[in-house]
């Protein structure tokens, strides 16, 4: 990273407080994203958090992606989650108040709102405001007896929930897609340890990917049609039209690779030549090939999600897998 302010080059002082003159004299405020971005790029190795992939575009991308026919997690899950959805039901019982996060479009709770009996409420959690609103809209009119009452905030960090409808049942928590292989392994520990507070009384239903062949994990991540490397590369177009940066998004290639010893897929945006980017007064330098990582997607075996949902504070009850044991869906119960 070098500060063109500090830089003892006279080309960039003498460009540095021409900028100055423009520009007021307070610093630009940055929301949030802009914060973690100028803190990515300013360590080494660079990473954003892939909660920063899911604004409108890349949350349509994401559904794109969802029906793929490399991509198998989406369709393994549904299929698990519509034959054992009576089974499901029977483990939440009747009334109960169903809160997902990282709800996305909300496709997949609806298999779990038809095997329920009477369910009383759904909370849907996620980071996309704008693409939240419109699916609860459409899932409002589709289940005109159910409250749904949308919340668009970061479900990682500790929120106050809503108190219990009266004669609710149990508070359940819906974490499907495997997001919980997003996380390092402490933060995943962190957020189970969360969600085990939250829903206390009640319990968790987890989809989880699970350890596979390597050459079946590339595929998913590294499409043929390129619809994950353009949802990689959204990340970029997002923060030059939010952050003001200046991202050559041609510049950056989309790579993802099964780091088989830490049994996670690794995605990143790789430089393809020198350059540099700006960010609130700031220039980052890339070298040819450097990288931002993106997103972890870890892969877990059966008991090792149980140990750790264990250590988190749950007590894991039933599991279902697929016939080839591609995909898991967990009851923790709370």
């Amino acid at each position: 990273m070098r500060n063109p302010t500090s830089s003892s080059s006279f080309s960039f002082a003498t460009a540095a407080a021409q900028q100055q003159k423009r520009q007021p004299t307070a610093p630009v405020p940055l929301s949030e994203f802009g914060r973690e971005m100028q803190a990515g790029l300013a360590r080494r190795p660079r990473r954003i958090s892939p909660k920063y992939f899911y604004d409108a575009a890349g949350s349509q991308l994401f559904d794109r992606i969802c029906e793929l026919p490399e991509y198998y997690p989406t369709r393994t899950e549904l299929r698990i989650l519509g034959e054992c959805a009576g089974e499901i039901a029977g483990q939440i019982g009747p009334g109960a108040e169903i809160v997902e996060f990282g709800a996305g479009s909300l496709t997949k709770v609806r298999l779990l709102l038809d095997a329920l009996e009477s369910p009383r409420r759904y909370l849907p959690i996620d980071i996309s405001g704008e693409h939240l609103e419109a699916a609860a809209e459409r899932l409002k009119a589709d289940y005109p007896q159910l409250a749904v009452q949308p919340i668009a905030a970061d479900y990682t960090m500790p929120l106050v929930l809503p108190a219990p409808l009266p004669g609710a049942g149990k508070r359940v928590g819906f974490f499907p897609g495997s997001t919980i292989g997003n996380f390092e392994p402490d933060e995943a520990l962190a957020f189970l340890q969360l969600a085990a507070r939250m829903l206390r009384g009640g319990g968790l239903l987890i989809g989880v990917d699970l350890v596979k062949d390597p050459d079946r994990l590339h595929a998913a991540y590294n499409d043929a049609q390129g619809v994950t490397a353009a949802f990689n590369l959204n990340l970029l177009r997002r923060a030059n039209a939010e952050l003001d940066t200046d991202f050559d998004i041609d510049g950056f290639a989309h790579a993802a690779f099964y780091n088989a010893p830490k049994q996670r897929i690794e995605m990143h945006l790789v430089s393809r030549r020198d350059q540099a980017v700006s960010l609130n007064g700031e220039r980052f330098g890339f070298v040819e090939g450097e990288t931002i990582h993106t997103e972890y997607s870890h892969k877990f075996t059966v008991e090792g999600l149980r140990a750790l949902a264990v250590k988190a504070g749950f007590r894991p009850l039933a599991v279902w897998t697929d016939p080839e044991r591609l995909f898991s869906v967990h009851w923790l119960a709370a």
